[in-house]
């Protein structure tokens, strides 16, 4: 594999779409494990995922020669201090949409964010033993896991990202 930046980034996304697809099978087959299979995808995909979202960052840490150029964590990259550093457009673009909740990339870092959480189990309403005529409701919603399709936007979306900093970022 050649050493340029991009490589890394082409590699997570290749990546995470063989978990995406593997993760198809899954869910059509009829193996005793299915359920496992679809939780190991989808987390293996959201990790590849992640990985590519880190590898744009190094491309454009090491295009505009940036400090964070060999940063660990995403995290550390997108943050207003390092772009008020060095301002670049794709980084302003990066920071502004993982900083605006309703947005493909935050949601996308918020769920990474929860594959570290330990599970915790669903709340219940207390019941009142003198009282066994009356059920009681829960009014918050259930976070359903993540779905193929989801991810696979999420993918696309992250793909033509970097296609399009590329464009911008390659000296003519």
């Amino acid at each position: 594999m050649a050493h340029e930046l991009y490589t890394r980034t082409n590699q997570k996304l290749f990546f995470a779409g063989l978990s995406l697809e593997s993760w198809r099978k899954a869910e059509e087959g009829r193996a005793m494990n299915a359920q496992a299979l679809v939780q190991s995808e989808r987390e293996a995909s959201l990790f590849h995922l992640y990985g590519a979202l880190l590898g744009l960052c190094h491309e454009i840490a090491g295009y505009y020669r940036l400090p964070e150029a060999n940063s660990p964590r995403v995290e550390l990259v997108l943050t207003p201090e390092v772009l008020a550093v060095a301002p670049s457009p794709e980084l302003a673009e990066l920071v502004e949409l993982a900083q605006q909740s309703e947005t493909w990339l935050a949601a996308l870092l918020a769920a990474y964010r929860g594959l570290f959480q330990p599970p915790q189990a669903p709340k219940q309403a207390k019941v009142d033993p003198t009282l066994p005529l009356i059920t009681a409701v829960s009014l918050e919603e259930e976070v359903a896991p993540l779905s193929r399709e989801t991810l696979e936007s999420w993918r696309q979306s992250l793909k033509s990202l970097a296609l399009r900093f590329r464009e911008t970022l390659s000296e003519c």
